[in-house]
């Protein structure tokens, strides 16, 4: 998941939701296959925590995934989209098709909590040498898939219908110059034989206490795009900075007046939006400006219109602002396809509220605000219907609004979260494949 630095305060200005809506009763195979496999759920969690793998490079999760996807009796299908892992669960009855999404990768993030089974490992991104942490929870989801193979595998016989389980590489992006991720996982036919009737998906999330589940009709989470601006000047001494053009100034107003984009250009009154640099790469010497300075960062949106209209805008102020201090830019805006707006099917989501509220109890379900995180599961929203929700994972007693948040080298995970989550996702596979029963 592609998070901003600030996140929503979503616990805080969160409501319960359909408080009208009756809750259905947790399925007692539901608490039974939870309790059977949480030994094992909290062991794969660890394990993936510690030997966390980048985007596009999960050869050993995937290679774990599908052994045990093996030993089960299933039949994966590998490789898909470089590392995905695809497995189909057909039940024992005629019934509709529900797929299941968890993500591997994880992040170039240097980890600072200390857990016995914290990540030492290191990777090269983006040319330097990272540190690699599941920042982000990609490692619970995956554990919690698992632990729901195993669930659906031993009930198969009842089951009314079929599963596909989706273990997904690549959720935070490509690395440069690849593709990867959910929109490949699509291209490479991940529902040309099997086209889910439902998909749903789940996060573990910082801002909301453990116990507490978040999902919202409708839009959810914000479109994500990238851009890279290129500012060229001319190197010189920094001694004479007038024998050359400094790019780092021309730079730096790039990023000032950018800011008034979101904050004097866009109508923030209708929908939230942002605009933010995540890395700034020019100069290697104290005395020596530059030929060229690179800036990376990320737009979230909600509307296509205002969408498009800040692609222009930033592309315009880093060509005419680079211009002015004389340099000149190249500005790619955006510079890839970036995720659409993951949205919940609104009649699935209704459809599915009392599913969650059995497992969390009614006034743990809540409505979330916006979030301007963003999450590449949107591509399978727009094929089928689908719903997305977020398991709370800061502890109890931890303020979750000022807990480290997910894509912290501090992000902290509660492994009740991963009780809750495989409750709560078996919970609504098995409500969904029974009520289309007959």
């Amino acid at each position: 998941m592609r998070l901003m630095p600030a996140l929503l305060a979503s616990a805080l200005l969160a409501t319960p939701l359909f408080a009208h809506a009756q809750s259905a009763q947790e399925r007692p195979e539901v608490a039974a296959a939870a309790k059977a496999v949480q030994k094992n759920v909290v062991a794969w969690r660890r394990d993936f925590h510690q030997h966390p793998e980048l985007s596009n490079r999960e050869e050993r999760t995937a290679a774990k995934v599908a052994e045990h996807l093996r030993a089960l009796g299933l039949k994966p299908k590998v490789g898909i989209a470089h590392h995905g892992v695809v497995a189909i669960i057909q039940g024992g009855k005629p019934g509709p098709k529900v797929a299941l999404r968890a993500d591997m990768d994880a992040l170039p993030v240097t980890e600072q909590v200390d857990l016995p089974f914290a990540s030492k490992a290191t990777a090269t991104f983006r040319g330097e040498a990272v540190g690699v942490m599941h920042a982000c929870g990609h490692d619970a989801h995956t554990s919690i898939l698992l632990g729901i193979a195993d669930a659906l595998v031993k009930m198969k016989a009842d089951l009314p219908g079929s599963v596909m389980l989706v273990f997904q590489p690549s959720e935070e992006g490509a690395p440069d110059g690849e593709e990867g991720g959910a929109s490949l996982m699509l291209e490479e036919g991940l529902f040309k034989d099997f086209k889910p009737d439902a998909m749903f998906g789940l996060h573990v999330f910082s801002t909301l206490p453990v116990g507490q589940i978040g999902v919202r009709q409708g839009p959810l989470m914000a479109a994500s795009d990238k851009f890279t601006i290129k500012v060229k000047g001319r190197q010189t001494h920094g001694s004479r900075p007038w024998g050359g053009i400094d790019p780092i100034v021309a730079a730096a107003d790039v990023v000032g007046t950018a800011q008034t984009i979101v904050s004097r250009r866009t109508d923030i009154a209708k929908l939230p939006a942002v605009v933010s640099f995540g890395a700034i790469k020019g100069g290697i010497r104290y005395n020596i400006i530059p030929d060229e300075v690179e800036l990376v960062g990320t737009i979230r949106t909600f509307d296509e219109g205002m969408r498009q209209k800040i692609f222009a805008d930033l592309k315009n102020v880093a060509e005419h602002v680079s211009v002015a201090n004389g340099a000149t830019a190249e500005a790619s805006v955006p510079d890839n396809d970036g995720n659409p707006v993951t949205v919940n099917d609104p009649a699935l989501t209704a459809r599915m509220i009392p599913s969650l509220k059995a497992v969390a109890g009614a006034d743990n379900v809540i409505e979330p605000p916006l979030q301007m995180g963003a999450e590449d599961f949107s591509f399978y929203a727009k094929e089928v219907p689908s719903m997305f929700f977020f398991v709370g994972a800061t502890s109890k007693g931890i303020d979750p609004v000022t807990a480290p948040s997910n894509h912290s080298p501090k992000f902290t995970l509660d492994e009740a979260s991963l009780d809750l989550g495989l409750r709560a996702l078996l919970q609504v596979t098995l409500d969904y494949l029974h009520q289309s029963e007959g």
